[in-house]
């Protein structure tokens, strides 16, 4: 992070190699469908899984990427899948010059959506009646030693590549933020998804359009079938979960400062009125794209069984319908 992200001139070559740490519950698949979007525009090769993913939650591993036949044998364009972040793994897969970058969220938010998203999966959430009893007492739900229990704690540090549950120092906390400054160079912020797109889109050189899109994976207020799990929290079980996730949370304020650093390089007035294009495009392609000008709709009411949301835990996970009679340029773009 701290590039020179003032706005671009158009002259400016296209960023091609480019590689997302796809974190969880983040707004990453909203980023992740705009680099297919770009990708598949430019005929890019993507580096994609063998299988469902890159072997979440393993380190990643070169040898898992479809198509690799040794150390850059082959060039890959852009990675966005769903990984543990290992370096010298990734290394061996992208060119020297891939521009790396990831988003972050406030550790309670994404805590709330975890819990919501992975309450069946993760045996510390599946235990809790609410994620409040968790953060009362974590340590009578969380057990380390369990499957699928990183996504109760500490979920950005893990998703970085590092021990998520390693207890919490200034100089862990300090190490893990310079190695991932040495590798990545920019930082988004979910709850500032607009800002990080016109960011996103002034480093890599890319056109506004690019980073037009339309939020995926957002949960109803309702669950398939059953009583929304209770996420409420008072003011001290927020300070709590802060403290249980005491590394994402010195990450989260660490490369947030940056964030709005690079903002205030860029220029508020200009931020500002970038982001009211972005979002004048954003409600002319919803428009033009969705029905009912866009607003997002539980998947059973989805007819394309290609675009429904995948469902996972407890809640509804909503999407969109598409127009009738788009013709197949617009359906793609």
């Amino acid at each position: 992070c701290g590039n020179n992200l003032k706005p671009s001139p158009q002259r400016h070559l296209l960023q091609k190699i480019v590689i997302i740490l796809k974190t969880h519950k983040t707004a990453s698949s909203t980023v992740l469908n705009m680099l297919y979007r770009f990708g598949e525009e430019r005929n890019l090769r993507f580096a994609l899984p063998q299988g469902y993913q890159l072997r979440y939650p393993l380190p990643f591993n070169a040898h898992r990427v479809k198509g690799y036949r040794g150390p850059r044998a082959t060039e890959f364009h852009i990675m966005s899948n769903h990984m543990r972040f290992n370096k010298p793994e990734v290394e061996k897969v992208m060119p020297a010059d891939t521009f790396y970058f990831s988003i972050i969220r406030d550790p309670v938010a994404l805590a709330e959506s975890s819990f919501a998203y992975y309450k069946e999966v993760a045996p510390a959430f599946r235990k809790a009646k609410g994620l409040g009893d968790f953060v009362d007492d974590p340590n009578k739900y969380y057990d380390p030693r369990l499957c699928n229990n990183y996504y109760a704690r500490n979920l950005l540090w893990f998703d970085f590549g590092m021990d998520n549950n390693a207890n919490f120092s200034v100089e862990l906390a300090q190490h893990g933020e310079a190695m991932i400054r040495q590798t990545f160079r920019l930082i988004l912020v979910s709850e500032y998804f607009d800002e990080s797109m016109i960011l996103l889109r002034h480093a890599l050189c890319w056109p506004l359009d690019a980073v037009v899109s339309f939020s995926l994976n957002a949960r109803a207020g309702r669950s398939q079938g059953k009583m929304l799990p209770n996420l409420s929290l008072t003011d001290r079980q927020r300070e709590k979960l802060r403290q249980w996730n005491a590394l994402d949370w010195y990450l989260y304020k660490t490369f947030n400062r940056t964030f709005w650093e690079d903002i205030d390089k860029f220029g508020r007035a200009q931020m500002e009125q970038e982001v009211a294009l972005l979002k004048m495009r954003r409600e002319i392609l919803s428009r033009v794209c969705l029905k009912d000008g866009g607003k997002p709709v539980e998947a059973y009411r989805i007819r394309d069984k290609n675009i429904r949301p995948f469902q996972s835990g407890v809640v509804k996970i909503l999407g969109y319908e598409l127009q009738p009679g788009l013709d197949n340029a617009t359906r793609t773009a």
